[in-house]
């Protein structure tokens, strides 16, 4: 029976906690949150102690899922795997490559497990596009929907961009040569929406749109291959394939279910997990290229107080 913790309570932490709870000989024996109204729910739905200083848990547990903001990951990732725990950390790893970089040599030297929540290659691995040995010339990403108020401790390319450019770097293979992008500010200090062209060495390019102040929502990716398209709806799970081989339908199914389960497993049997950590320092690597490309552009901020703090600072 391996015991289980949750760090955030808010709806990712949820959901974790619910997937825990579905998995035979798991038991998730406590959640922690600052929030004194996110520990009362999370007693409620799950039955389990909650508690306000995740420290608590240190040494008590055999594996975390860690869903707290994305500025607080690295420390609370290094102090889980200096107690012994294995983890899964929602994306991004980290908020800067060398808080990555330590997280990946600790897991490393103490033999425990480190994953992150990039949930989206489960569906995408289904499809079989990833058995493409072929690298498309082209990849374009979308990934739109209206302001919700998470993730807003980073910025955009942080919070969602993230997920389609973990997604790029398993189509496109080799190194980064340039970066382009543009961006605006409206709800948050930092950006809420941004446009950004990715050049790699072997001349394929990759451009990327993300928003979380859109209208509506929209998510989708098309690669164009040398003899074909491939293009994918991800909200009405259309598959549109020109290419001579062969996919398979996009079925959502249960990505965080798999997701939390691959971790298990791995915990258990020192299997490699789908999500490695290098990987997804690789896309944490790319989008602060594009955070630092976006602000060398100058961000647009359409709020006067941003405006005013722009100007001050």
């Amino acid at each position: 029976m391996l015991k289980a913790a949750v760090i955030g309570a808010g709806a990712f932490g949820r959901h974790h906690a619910t997937k825990y709870r579905a998995l035979p000989d798991v038991e998730l024996v406590a959640i922690a949150d600052s929030s004194p109204e996110a520990r009362r729910a999370a007693v409620a739905a799950h039955g389990v102690p909650a508690v306000s200083d995740w420290r608590e848990l240190l040494g008590t547990v055999d594996i975390v899922s860690v869903a707290s903001p994305a500025v607080t990951h690295s420390t609370i990732v290094r102090a889980f795997l200096n107690a012994g725990a294995h983890v899964l950390v929602e994306k991004p790893i980290a908020t800067s490559i060398e808080e990555a970089d330590d997280l990946i040599t600790l897991a490393e030297r103490a033999n425990r497990i480190l994953t992150v929540g990039h949930q989206e290659r489960f569906v995408f691995a289904q499809t079989g596009l990833l058995d493409y040995e072929e690298t498309p010339l082209e990849v374009s990403c979308w990934r739109k929907g209206p302001w919700s108020g998470r993730g807003s401790d980073v910025s955009v390319v942080l919070d969602l961009m993230i997920h389609d450019l973990d997604l790029v770097h398993q189509l496109i293979e080799g190194k980064v040569r340039t970066v382009q992008a543009r961006g605006r500010i409206e709800k948050s200090l930092l950006a809420d929406e941004v446009a950004a062209a990715v050049l790699f060495e072997n001349g394929a390019v990759a451009r990327l749109e993300t928003s979380r102040i859109a209208a509506e929502r929209r998510r989708g990716m098309k690669a164009v291959y040398a003899d074909g398209v491939v293009e994918i709806d991800f909200l009405t799970r259309k598959v549109t394939n020109t290419t001579p081989r062969a996919l398979k339908d996009l079925d959502a199914g249960d990505p965080l279910g798999e997701s939390v389960a691959a971790f298990v497993a791995a915990a258990r049997t020192g299997k490699t997990p789908l999500v490695r950590p290098r990987q997804a320092r690789r896309a944490l690597e790319t989008a602060l290229l594009i955070d630092d490309a976006a602000e060398r552009a100058s961000l647009i901020r359409t709020r006067p107080d941003l405006v005013a703090y722009a100007a001050a600072n």
